[in-house]
């Protein structure tokens, strides 16, 4: 009588060879989307090179106008002007907002709800009727003192006035956010330690504080740039000649308005352009360190990964003899 046998289905063949190659998953509605989108983009632009609407020679024709050159460089001025008070502004503010004393606390944190809560057109529109409130400005001593010096309301508050402390102090409530978010992102043990190690307060804030919030504070900062470079077109509403304004006066003349924006629009997108390449740069300087993604392997990276699996898959014909342990 025969003893049945049985088959053994977790055992191993020693002489099977495991897979040199490891097959990607498909994802045909990935493709199916990428396609729909590709067809849908060329479509729109297809309608734009061809509508005779959009008057592109009048666009080449304005696109380096004296004016619009005259507008970009106004609007280039005003952002970082502006952009530069703001984030000194928005530093001290926020020093302000981190102070353990509650008055300074509290009128920063004031500042901010204020500036925060209302439209920046507002502000502008406020700023340039300020002499409808107060006709004169002056120095003097509080409570209906004597004046130490004076001036008129308009003669101080020229358009280029207004629109720089419109946008500043706009600005500086966002930075102050921004630079105390970054202060606060690092840990409270760090700076501990470093005072530990005998460092003084301005050194272990410029050795171990700032270098890793300026991690968290570049890339706010840098899309307030950009936001800035595009909010500066909200001083047209004061008559200051930037670059909106300076093609709404063209236009009013010969009534382009389609290709007169086109012509804005264009240079909008070479300045935000130019600020997000150098933005990229500057967030890959101080994010050294930080792995920020994962990379899909190149094609030499998939040869040389599957070179390496064929090689371990295959028999050592010559084995390494094993090391004698030391008695």
């Amino acid at each position: 009588m025969k003893t049945a046998t049985t088959v053994n289905s977790t055992h191993v063949d020693p002489s099977a060879v495991p897979p040199s190659e490891l097959v990607p998953m498909r994802y045909p509605g990935r493709r199916l989307t990428a396609l729909v989108v590709l067809v849908v983009a060329a479509s729109l632009g297809y309608s734009v090179v061809t509508n005779d609407n959009f008057e592109w020679p009048v666009v080449r024709e304005y696109l380096f106008h004296p004016e619009i050159m005259a507008g970009l460089r106004t609007t280039l001025i005003l952002t970082a002007v502006s952009m530069t008070l703001g984030i000194l502004i928005g530093i001290v503010l926020a020093a302000c907002r981190m102070s353990e004393n509650r008055v300074l606390s509290s009128l920063s944190g004031a500042y901010l709800w204020f500036f925060r809560g209302t439209p920046l057109l507002v502000q502008l529109i406020f700023w340039f009727n300020l002499s409808a409130l107060y006709p004169r400005l002056s120095l003097s001593v509080p409570f209906g003192g004597p004046e130490i010096i004076g001036a008129s309301t308009n003669s101080v508050l020229n358009l280029w006035a207004v629109a720089i402390i419109g946008l500043t102090l706009n600005e500086s409530a966002y930075m102050a956010e921004i630079v105390r978010g970054g202060l606060l992102s690092v840990p409270k043990h760090q700076t501990e330690a470093a005072v530990a190690l005998g460092m003084n307060r301005w050194l272990t804030f410029y050795r171990v504080v700032l270098p890793q919030a300026l991690r968290v504070i570049v890339p706010p900062t840098g899309n307030q740039v950009i936001g800035m470079l595009k909010h500066s077109s909200l001083v047209s509403t004061i008559a200051l000649a930037d670059l909106l304004y300076s093609a709404q006066l063209i236009y009013s003349q010969n009534f382009r308005t389609i290709p007169l924006l086109v012509v804005i629009s264009l240079w909008y997108l070479v300045c935000t352009t130019v600020l997000s390449y150098a933005q990229r740069h500057i967030e890959r300087h101080y994010g050294r360190g930080i792995q920020t993604g994962t990379r899909r392997p190149s094609g030499f990276m998939k040869l040389s990964l599957n070179s390496r699996r064929r090689q371990r898959s295959q028999p050592n014909d010559n084995p390494t003899p094993a090391r004698r342990k030391n008695r």
